[in-house]
C-alpha cells in the first residue's frame, strides 16, 4: 500500500511515477475525502475534550445544588454528534483505504517505463545449445522417456495438470531436493507454511483484491484459497508485529506446491508443463531494513542465477519495465531459461523488491535500536526456483542425437542416472 502522507504531500510526483505503468490516477477525489475525514476526526475530538471538561464539571455542580439539566441535554447532543462523526469518518476510512489499497507500487526510479517492449536484457548465461540432428520438444522426450504421462494427469485433473512417473518423479524431486540443499547451505530459514491461507494474506501480498478470481477458492470455509505461490504466505508471518531489528535481515524459503487458475488463453506454444494448474516451486522470501533492501535483492538475484549456472542451462537475465512488474513490485529481475522446442526464452525466476508497500498493507515493522521508533520493513522475493520450466528446458537443451538427455550433474544421485535413455 503507498503512504498516504507520500500522496497527500506530492500528488504530481506519484502521479507520474504510476504512468510508468500506464496507471493514469487523478488524486483529486482522494484528497478532498481525506480532507474532509481529516476535518470530520478534528471536529470529534475537539467535542470529546468538551464532553471530558463537562463530565468533570456536573460533579461540582451538582455538589454546589446548581442545576445541572441543561449541561446534561448538551451532553446528550455532544454524544450524538460525536457518533454521527464518528461514522462519517469511518466510511471516508473505508472509502480512502479501498482507493489506496487498489493503487499499485510506484516503480524505482530506475525502472523503465512502459510495458514488455520496454524490458531489457541485462546478461545471458549459460551457453546456448547449437544441434546437428533435429531437436524435439520436452512433450516429445517426457513421453518417449516414460518420465511424464501427460494424458492420465488431464484425466485425474483436467486440462492444466500432469503426471510425473518414475524416472520423471525422481527427476523433478531431485530439483526440488537441489534447490533446498543450496539454500540452507546459504543459512536460509527452511518453512512448509500451509497451502490454504486466508483472505488477509493475499491482501497483504497485494494480489486482492484485484485478482481473487486468480486463485482456487474454498467456498464452504468462508475466503481459504490454495496458495497461488509460498511467497503469499512468507509475507504475512510477521503481519500486525513489530520486528526485533537484531532479527534483520530474515532471509527464508519454503517449498510448496502452487496452485492457479491461470485465467485466459494458452498460447499455441505452451503446452505440456509450460503453464498448468499446479507446479512446484521452491520460493526465497527476505525481510529487511530499507537500507539493506538493495543488496538483498542483489544477493536473490545472484543466488537465482547460481542455481542456472550449476545446472549448465542457458539463461538470460531481464530487467522489467514498470507496465511489466507487478503491482506489489517497486523492481523486479525474470532470469528467462532457452527452451529450443519454443525458440524462446521463459521465465522460471521473478526477484522483486516491494519496498515497504507490503509491509504497508500488512502493518509489518521494526524497532530502530538507535531511536527506539518503529520503521517499516521492506520485503523481497525470489523464485528459487520453479520446476515446471526447467524440467522442459533440461530435456530440451541437454537432449542427444539418440534420443537421451543428459542429466546435469547435481541432480544425478536422486534421479539415479547420469543419462536418461529412452524407454
Amino acid at each position: 500500500m503507498l503512504d498516504m502522507q507520500m500522496i497527500r504531500e506530492n500528488p504530481e510526483r506519484v502521479r507520474a511515477a504510476l504512468l510508468k505503468r500506464g496507471r493514469d490516477v487523478d488524486f483529486a477525489e482522494l484528497l478532498n475525502k481525506d480532507a474532509h475525514r481529516r476535518a470530520l476526526i478534528a471536529e470529534s475530538e475537539s467535542l470529546k475534550a468538551e464532553r471530558n471538561r463537562i463530565s468533570k464539571e456536573i460533579p461540582r455542580l451538582k455538589k454546589a445544588g446548581d442545576d445541572v439539566s441543561p449541561l446534561l441535554a448538551r451532553m446528550k447532543q455532544t454524544a450524538d454528534r460525536i457518533r454521527e462523526l464518528d461514522e462519517l469518518e469511518r466510511a471516508a476510512a473505508e472509502w480512502i483505504t479501498g482507493f489506496v489499497g487498489a493503487l499499485p507500487n510506484l516503480p524505482d526510479e530506475d525502472v523503465a517505463a512502459g510495458g514488455k517492449e520496454s524490458n531489457v536484457v541485462v546478461r545471458t548465461g549459460g551457453e546456448k545449445p547449437v544441434f546437428d540432428f533435429p531437436a524435439r520438444d520436452h512433450m516429445e522426450l517426457a513421453r518417449s522417456l516414460g518420465l511424464v504421462d501427460y494424458e492420465r494427469g488431464v484425466k485425474l485433473g483436467g486440462n492444466g495438470f500432469w503426471l510425473y512417473t518414475d524416472r520423471g518423479a525422481r527427476l523433478e524431486w531431485a530439483l526440488i531436493n537441489y534447490f533446498i540443499g543450496l539454500h540452507i547451505a546459504d543459512g536460509y530459514t527452511f518453512v512448509l507454511p500451509p497451502h490454504l491461507l486466508n483472505y488477509e494474506c493475499g491482501y497483504t501480498a497485494g494480489q486482492f483484491p484485484k485478482f481473487e478470481q486468480d486463485v482456487f477458492r474454498l467456498e464452504e470455509e468462508g475466503f481459504q484459497f490454495l496458495l497461488p505461490t509460498a511467497e503469499t504466505a512468507l509475507v504475512n508471518l510477521y503481519r500486525d508485529e513489530i520486528i526485533p531489528e537484531s532479527a534483520l535481515p530474515r532471509r527464508l524459503f519454503a517449498y510448496t506446491p502452487c496452485y492457479r487458475r491461470e485465467a485466459g488463453s494458452y498460447r499455441a506454444g505452451e503446452r505440456g508443463m509450460i503453464r498448468g494448474h499446479q507446479f512446484n516451486k521452491v520460493e526465497m522470501f527476505a525481510f529487511a531494513r530499507p537500507e539493506d533492501s538493495d543488496s538483498l535483492h542483489r544477493e536473490l538475484i545472484g543466488k537465482a542465477e547460481a542455481i542456472m549456472n550449476g545446472l549448465g542451462l542457458h539463461y538470460r537475465l531481464t530487467k522489467l519495465a514498470a507496465g511489466d512488474v507487478s503491482a506489489s513490485m517497486a523492481s523486479t529481475y525474470d532470469i528467462e531459461v532457452w527452451l529450443p522446442g519454443m525458440d524462446d526464452y521463459k521465465e522460471v525466476s521473478s526477484v522483486s523488491n516491494a519496498r515497504d508497500y507490503q509491509a504497508r498493507r500488512g502493518n509489518m515493522r521494526f524497532r530502530r535500536e538507535s531511536t527506539r521508533k518503529t520503521e517499516f520493513v521492506h520485503t523481497l522475493n525470489g523464485s528459487g526456483m520453479a520446476t515446471s520450466r526447467l524440467f522442459p528446458a533440461i530435456l530440451e537443451q541437454f537432449q542427444q542425437k539418440d534420443g537421451s538427455v543428459v542429466v546435469p550433474e547435481p541432480l544425478r544421485a536422486i534421479a539415479g542416472c547420469a543419462a536418461l535413455e529412452p524407454v
